[in-house]
């Protein structure tokens, strides 16, 4: 009886939601100005998330407690951290800070375009999204965390932006909007980064425990680049350099596993080459990748990148897992 309740109580919560959510989307692009709508737009979109990952971590029976407590985790878990594994999922919402895009190439192409006022569609398929496993050691005040983000990242073709250069040659307009030059300017099925990351849990209130960590990793994006001067798109996985993140956030510790809301800055320096190809698969475009640096091979239509600096806030659930020696601790 007590799962039937807690399903129950999880529709009668998300249902609403989905509508509210389907109500108010995400702006498609920053041409969509208004002073009043677009913060309330994001507030419901942010407020629809949060609720959906408390849902999804709510306990299911109030026997929960009870059942832990003989599988051999100690009922202390949630108010006092331990020894444990984490696995999580969340999503969440960026801010892409503006920067240089850079693109160069053999016939005559050196082009840059000033601050590019880089956008996103965080609630819009691809979903903005991200995975983790945490590991904290005996005492649960120090950890490390292997983090995946699924973020996005795009171009806004319609706006006027300063433009330095060349292109096949030719000298590009001081002032240009970006379509003039490209079909396609993004990294949207994934400004994917994976990082290694220490963790730091600072003193619990109750069942509040705030943590902070920092860490590096790689940026592995999908990128969609199409100069209107090159005769095909660049749309594969990539590996482009290096990332890093800094992060601080609040969990929830609930007796078998917690919400969480994170801040965490993210930076990334992507420079990768424009095949000219469709990928296909993540391991196959690495290995394509791979196998053209090994043999010193130069990309056809050259080479691209900008660095990426985001500020993100999401939120999300883990699942705990506590090993049963830990009750003795």
């Amino acid at each position: 009886m007590g799962g039937l309740t807690g399903m129950l109580a999880r529709e009668r919560l998300v249902a609403p939601l989905i509508t509210l959510s389907a109500s108010v989307p995400w702006p498609s692009s920053p041409g969509t100005k208004s002073s009043i709508k677009r913060p309330l737009e994001i507030a419901a979109a942010i407020a629809t998330m949060g609720c959906l990952v408390m849902a999804a971590a709510m306990p299911s029976d109030s026997s929960d407690t009870s059942r832990a407590a003989a599988r051999g985790v100690p009922q202390s878990t949630a108010l006092r951290p331990g020894r444990e594994t984490d696995f999580g999922a969340y999503l969440g919402a960026p801010y892409h800070h503006p920067s240089d895009f850079h693109m160069v190439n053999k016939g005559g192409t050196d082009l840059t375009i000033k601050d590019v006022d880089w956008y996103t569609k965080p609630f819009e398929n691809p979903l903005y999204y991200g995975v983790r496993i945490q590991r904290w050691l005996t005492g649960g005040r120090f950890g490390s965390m292997l983090d995946f983000t699924h973020s996005k990242v795009y171009a806004p073709l319609d706006k006027e932006l300063h433009f330095e250069g060349t292109i096949d040659g030719k000298p590009v307009p001081a002032t240009a909007k970006p379509r003039d030059y490209f079909n396609k300017l993004e990294w949207t099925h994934g400004h994917n980064m994976l990082t290694l990351n220490g963790m730091i849990r600072l003193p619990s209130i109750g069942i509040l425990s705030p943590y902070v960590g920092a860490g590096a990793g790689l940026s592995f994006p999908h990128s969609e680049i199409y100069p209107k001067n090159a005769p095909s798109r660049t749309y594969e996985y990539q590996y482009t350099g290096p990332a890093g993140q800094a992060l601080f956030g609040l969990e929830f510790r609930l007796p078998t596993g917690s919400v969480f809301v994170e801040y965490k800055y993210t930076t990334s320096d992507y420079w990768g080459p424009l095949t000219g190809r469709d990928g296909t698969w993540y391991p196959i475009d690495m290995w394509r990748q791979f196998s053209r640096w090994w043999s010193g091979e130069e990309p056809p239509h050259g080479w691209a990148g900008a660095k990426l600096d985001s500020h993100q806030v999401i939120g999300g659930f883990l699942t705990r897992f506590v090993p049963k020696t830990a009750a003795a601790n």
